[in-house]
């Protein structure tokens, strides 16, 4: 194609993976780093971007996930996604952007994509990582990862449970400020003279009890990420101080004449609707404005019901029962009760089962019975009873096993011959904690 030289050069200055394509998804430059990312080769002119990061010989619209490509053709605009490639590292997220390139007469000649990897999200067990495939999740990812690049104040927003201080960790280590501190405020319970001392610190003899000079969280946090949470749970008479603070970022210690300066980050979270909040005059409006200058909204685990399976074997791992796995039935039963207390609940629920079980295999009646007694759960209530017929989740699990250890090829050809979409495949394979092999 024409002025190769150009955006080739235009590809090796991008320090992140990069590709050049045309609208049939063929890759016509790469850089190195992109190289690196894959552990299938790039063939220049023939090799298809799915292919590469997919393994697969349709395009990703195909298997359930949003194409930027296509959004790029039909807008003439920059478009994005989360989406999970096959890398060197195994199935890993990244974020998408791709942006359409214009010849000098305005026509537009290919696109150029540039891949952000997201090291704080997986879709398989990793400690301290966010667990999960859903849509609604991929969402959060994406919004996580535009937050990241700034050091715009943002503000988690979601049920209790739903993981909002994991979220706003990984806000903190995908920014540039990932070396600094990252200092958790909470806000529940804060007395004015708690909240003070606690946040500024204070001087040798500032009261009783002060028999030494103590720095306070904000002094801590300087180049860091300062993590208020349940900020909706500050009194009023406090909010003015904390909004001084957010706005000048200068305090004095109590007990101190000297006026501080702090460089942080702010990230807060509040399950309460903080607007509403607001027009009770609970909240102070220029407070909200100060902290949700990008409002992240995480979802309830009932929303992203396709991730409990993963996210049960996860916390089946971090226990002390990690050698055991659930039955099928099991996580049927999990997958459909609305956990109210959300991925809290559900790791105590997990941790709960994993003691009961009398075996490896944690089977449904292992599970507590707010679960299998719930009104809210929609499958069949009835008591499990072992009989000689084999329920077709058993079944399908086991014909998968013998699929897994057995097909050599790869997951979007197999899941043709099994007549189901790649996305189908996969999540059942994370159903029941099985894994194709890799192709060589």
């Amino acid at each position: 194609m024409k002025n190769t030289t150009v955006v080739q050069s235009m590809i090796n200055a991008i320090d992140k993976p990069a590709i050049f394509i045309t609208p049939d998804y063929v890759i016509h430059a790469v850089n190195q780093a992109y190289v690196e990312t894959y552990d299938t080769k790039v063939t220049l002119g023939q090799s298809r971007c799915h292919q590469i990061s997919h393994h697969s010989n349709e395009p990703c619209d195909k298997h359930g996930e949003q194409c930027p490509l296509q959004q790029c053709q039909s807008t003439a605009r920059a478009a994005n996604a989360v989406h999970i490639h096959n890398t060197t590292e195994g199935r890993s997220y990244c974020d998408i952007l791709m942006k359409p390139i214009k010849d000098d007469n305005g026509i537009i000649m290919g696109f150029l994509e540039i891949l952000d990897a997201i090291d704080y999200a997986s879709t398989e067990s990793k400690k301290d990582t966010m667990i999960g495939e859903s849509a609604p999740f991929k969402q959060m990812l994406n919004k996580i990862n535009r937050a990241s690049q700034s050091n715009i104040a943002v503000l988690l927003q979601g049920e209790t449970g739903a993981g909002k201080e994991l979220v706003a960790k990984a806000v903190h280590a995908a920014s540039d400020r990932n070396d600094k501190p990252f200092v958790v405020i909470e806000c529940t319970g804060l007395s004015e003279s708690l909240f003070e001392s606690e946040l500024f610190g204070y001087e040798k003899g500032a009261f009783t009890g002060a028999t030494t000079t103590k720095k306070g969280l904000i002094e801590i946090a300087h180049g860091g990420t300062v993590f208020f949470d349940e900020i909706g749970d500050i009194p009023m008479n406090m909010q003015v101080k904390l909004l001084r603070l957010l706005e000048t970022q200068c305090y004095r210690a109590v007990g101190g004449l000297k006026q501080k300066r702090s460089d942080f980050r702010l990230v807060s979270a509040s399950h309460k609707n903080l607007l509403d909040l607001v027009e009770k005059g609970e909240f102070r409006r220029d407070l909200y404005y100060r902290i949700a200058g990008f409002p992240i909204y995480l979802p309830s685990l009932r929303e992203r019901q396709e991730d409990i399976p993963v996210l049960a074997n996860h916390f089946v791992k971090l226990s002390d029962y990690k050698h055991k796995k659930f039955s099928a039935n099991a996580l049927t039963l999990l997958s459909q009760y609305p956990f109210p207390g959300n991925i809290r609940e559900l790791k105590n629920i997990i941790e709960q089962s994993a003691l009961i079980a009398n075996e490896d295999i944690i089977h449904r009646s292992d599970l507590p019975e707010s679960i299998t007694h719930s009104k809210n759960t929609t499958v069949n209530q009835a008591p499990a009873v072992d009989t000689a017929v084999i329920s077709l989740d058993d079944v399908e699990a086991e014909y998968l096993s013998k699929v897994c250890q057995q097909y050599q090829g790869s997951p979007a050809e197999l899941a043709i011959m099994l007549n189901v979409s790649v996305r189908t495949l996969y999540r059942k394979l994370q159903r029941y904690g099985l894994k194709l092999p890799v192709a060589n």
